[in-house]
C-alpha cells in the first residue's frame, strides 16, 4: 500500500467515528473502505472495521460524559443484553465461511443503509413527542429510570432488553446501523432527550463491540497494521463528532453515508 491510501483509511475512520458518535453508520465508510483499499476478505475487513471503531466509541462517549444524568440504571439494564447478544454475534460470524459472508454482504449494507435513511424521521418523530410532552401538565415525572426522562414499564423495558440483545447479536455479527435502533428502543420505552439517547447509545454500542473485537482478535481476524492507523482516526472523529456533524450541516453527513451505502450494495450485487 502507498502513503495516500493510509491517508485515505485514516480520514475515512476519522469521518465514521463522527458520524458513529451522532447516529451511527460509521461502518458503511469503514467496511468498504478496508474491502477496497486495505484489499482484505470480507471477514477480515469486518472485523479489522469492529476493532478500529471501538476506540472512537471512547471518544464520543467522553464528548457525551455530561449528557447520560441519572440514566445509569437505564445503562445497567441494556449493558447485559449488549454483552450477550455481542458474543452471540461475533460467535456467529466466526462460524461463517468467508464465501457465505461474501454473499451476505450487499444485504446486510443495504439493511444498514435503510436504517440509516430511516434515522431523520426517527429523529423528527422523537422531537415532536418531546414537544409535545413537555406542553403537558405534570410533564417530566416520570418514576423510571431515566430518572424522569423515561416512566418505568416493565413490559416496555421487558421488550427493549429482548430488543436490545437481538440488535447486540446483529451488531456482533455485522454492526452498521446498530445506533439507529438503539435509539428506537429507547425512543419506545419513554427518552425523549436526544442528547441523553446517544450517550446510552455509545456505552451499550461500546460494550457490543468490545466483546465483538475481543474475539475477533483472539481468532486472528484483525489486520493490526490498519486498525491502529484507523483507530486513531476514528478517536479523533469520535470526539470531535457534533461538533464536525454540526458544522458540515447533519443533513449532507446523512446523504453521503446513504450513497456510500447505496453504491456499495449496488457495486457488490454487480460484482458478485
Amino acid at each position: 500500500m502507498e502513503w495516500p491510501q493510509y491517508l485515505i483509511l485514516f480520514l475515512v475512520a476519522a469521518v465514521g467515528g463522527a458520524v458513529n458518535s451522532v447516529a451511527g453508520g460509521g461502518t458503511l465508510l469503514t467496511f468498504p473502505a478496508l474491502l477496497w483499499v486495505g484489499k482484505l476478505t470480507e471477514v477480515m475487513a469486518n472485523a479489522t472495521s469492529t476493532v478500529a471503531l471501538w476506540p472512537g466509541q471512547l471518544g464520543s462517549l467522553w464528548g457525551y460524559r455530561n449528557q447520560l444524568g441519572p440514566s445509569h440504571a437505564a445503562v445497567a439494564l441494556l449493558a447485559v443484553p449488549s454483552f450477550v447478544g455481542g458474543w452471540i454475534g461475533a460467535a456467529l460470524l466466526l462460524k461463517t465461511g468467508n464465501e457465505t459472508f461474501r454473499a451476505l454482504v450487499p444485504y446486510l449494507i443495504l439493511g444498514a443503509t435503510l436504517l440509516f435513511t430511516a434515522q431523520e424521521p426517527l429523529a423528527r418523530w422523537q422531537r415532536r413527542r418531546a414537544e409535545r410532552e413537555a406542553s403537558e401538565p405534570n410533564a417530566g415525572g416520570g418514576s423510571g429510570p431515566g430518572g424522569g426522562d423515561a416512566a418505568w414499564s416493565a413490559f416496555r423495558w421487558a421488550v427493549v432488553i429482548l430488543f436490545q440483545l437481538l440488535v447486540a447479536v446483529y451488531g456482533g455479527y455485522f454492526g452498521a446501523g446498530i445506533g439507529i435502533l438503539m435509539l428506537a428502543a429507547l425512543g419506545f420505552v419513554g427518552f425523549t432527550n436526544i442528547h441523553r439517547m446517544n450517550a446510552i447509545k455509545n456505552i451499550n454500542g461500546m460494550c457490543i463491540n468490545v466483546v465483538a473485537a475481543v474475539m475477533f482478535i483472539v481468532n486472528g481476524l484483525v489486520d493490526w497494521r490498519l486498525a491502529s492507523l484507523m483507530a486513531a482516526g476514528a478517536v479523533l472523529g469520535g470526539y470531535a463528532g457534533a461538533g464536525t456533524a454540526q458544522r458540515l450541516g447533519q443533513k449532507n453527513v446523512r446523504r453521503i453515508v446513504v450513497l456510500v451505502g447505496f453504491a456499495l450494495t449496488i457495486s457488490l450485487l454487480v460484482r458478485g
